[in-house]
């Protein structure tokens, strides 16, 4: 069975404070992966822990100390087998259905320096409100592990009502539904297409009549 590598086993060998991950010819590395290794400086070396490798595997390319083993199917067929799912959306799907607990489905330019999420893809999260039946779900897309001084993702609220303390500056755009927000007892109601911007140290009280999706950023 080939091996699957995602960004999650990056970095939970960044956070070891390792440089480089050992695999073999009949590994899979996604695209997210090696954007997060990329950003971490991580090497992917095939062979053995022992120095034993056969290739250095880099953003810039694969780099042989000697001849690799290139048995089974072409990793370049694979690539665009992934490509076209991660396109149209649907690799989530699979890597969820083999095991693989994946976040979301990005891609990079390999510098660190552009990342697009395919947030069809996303993982949604529970938020904890205070009040377990609340129907309260988001998915971050963009944070502190891609370098960035701002986190941003998706919010849903299903007919449910619940405290918001802003501990920074807050923008929420509404794709759809509507949300409700109640500041010093005046109820604001955004719809589709509006736009909310929320001062650090606000209290607020976040909702929804029926079901609302938003997009936030927050820095």
């Amino acid at each position: 069975m080939k091996r699957l590598i995602c960004a999650k086993d990056v970095e939970a060998l960044a956070q070891q404070s390792q440089k480089v991950m050992y695999i073999d010819a009949d590994t899979l590395i996604t695209p997210s992966a090696r954007d997060a290794a990329s950003a971490a400086g991580i090497e992917f070396r095939t062979g053995d822990p022992q120095g034993e490798c056969c290739a250095t595997e880099t953003s810039q390319g694969t780099h042989a100390c000697q001849p690799a083993a290139n048995g089974g199917i072409d990793s370049e067929v694979i690539y665009n087998a992934l490509k076209k799912l991660m396109d149209k959306g649907m690799l989530g799907s699979v890597m969820s259905s083999i095991g693989q607990d994946v976040p979301y489905v990005s891609e990079g330019d390999g510098s660190g320096m552009l990342k697009l999420v395919r947030s069809s893809t996303a993982k949604w999260e529970p938020l904890d409100t205070g009040n377990p039946a609340d129907k309260v779900f988001y998915n971050e897309l963009i944070g502190a592990d891609d370098g960035s001084a701002m986190n941003a993702g998706f919010m849903t609220i299903e007919k449910c009502n619940f405290p918001w303390d802003v501990a920074c500056q807050e923008i929420y755009y509404v794709v759809e539904g509507t949300l409700t927000v109640e500041k010093d007892g005046r109820v604001f109601t955004a719809n589709p297409g509006d736009c909310l911007f929320f001062q650090n140290g606000a209290k607020l009280t976040f909702g929804s009549p029926d079901y609302v999706k938003v997009f936030y950023a927050t820095h």
